[in-house]
C-alpha cells in the first residue's frame, strides 16, 4: 500500500512540476514542452525526478 501511495504522490507532484516547468520554459522562449498525459504522469510517478528530467531530456533532444 505504501508503494502505491508513493507512486501516486510522485505522479501528482511530477504533474505539478511539469506545469510550472512548461510555463517557465515558455516564458523564457524555449519551445520545449512536455505534454501532461497518462504516459508522462506514469513516467514521473514510477521513476520520480529522474523520469521527469528524462522527459525533458527527450524534448531537448528532439529540438536538436
Amino acid at each position: 500500500m505504501e508503494k502505491i501511495l508513493n507512486c501516486v504522490m510522485r505522479g501528482i507532484l511530477g504533474t505539478i512540476a511539469m506545469y510550472f516547468i512548461n510555463a517557465a520554459l515558455e516564458k523564457a522562449g524555449v519551445s520545449v514542452s512536455v505534454g501532461i498525459n497518462a504516459a508522462t504522469v506514469l513516467t514521473s510517478g514510477i521513476l520520480g525526478f529522474p523520469g521527469l528530467m528524462a522527459l525533458y531530456g527527450i524534448g531537448f533532444y528532439k529540438l536538436l
